[in-house]
């Protein structure tokens, strides 16, 4: 009996060790700047700014840059009025064993390639331990207008996944 315990314990461990954010619910106030970070121009990011208008935000692990290139595409295909729809990446700089410099290269070339995308670093996996948000990971949340979270998603998604998280960013604009 006790060995049957510790196996249900030990099988729910990954549902349980990181989720993704509650839908509906605003998360609480994220202030990213100097030492945990910040955006590339090295002011500060809250997150009380993504409000207003649709944000998407992805929290990427720099290693696992390419699990969500097709979430990227789909919405740059979209072509979202940029008075209702706005993005923000934030990278993990703590989730890699690449220099903090050479990702800043990297994300300097990735601002040309998607210029309306605000880049945000977390120096100190700040969104993992506040937001409760998976390390070495690339999680995709989507934000309405109030602030509240309609869409939170960790790891790679699937194209039903990409086409619920379109839904929705057209439906709230």
């Amino acid at each position: 009996m006790i060995k049957l315990i510790i196996i249900i314990i030990f099988s729910l461990i990954p549902f349980t060790a990181f989720s993704e954010l509650p839908v509906g619910e605003i998360p609480p106030k994220i202030v990213l700047s100097g030492q945990t970070g910040g955006k590339l121009d090295g002011t500060a990011w809250n997150s009380e700014s993504l409000k207003d208008i649709i944000f998407i935000l992805f929290y990427v692990d720099p290693d696992e840059k390419d699990l969500n290139v097709a979430v990227s595409q789909a919405i740059k295909k979209e072509n979202f009025p940029r008075d209702e729809y706005g993005s923000v990446a934030v990278i993990n700089m703590a989730a890699t064993w690449l220099p903090n410099m050479a990702i800043a290269s990297s994300l300097e070339k990735k601002q040309k390639e998607f210029p309306y995308t605000l880049y945000v670093k977390d120096l100190k996996k700040v969104l993992v331990d506040q937001w409760n948000l998976r390390d070495d990971s690339n999680d995709i949340l989507l934000f309405g207008k109030d602030g509240k979270v309609l869409f939170s998603k960790d790891g790679k998604l699937s194209q039903q996944d990409i086409d619920k998280m379109l839904g929705l960013i057209r439906s709230h604009l």
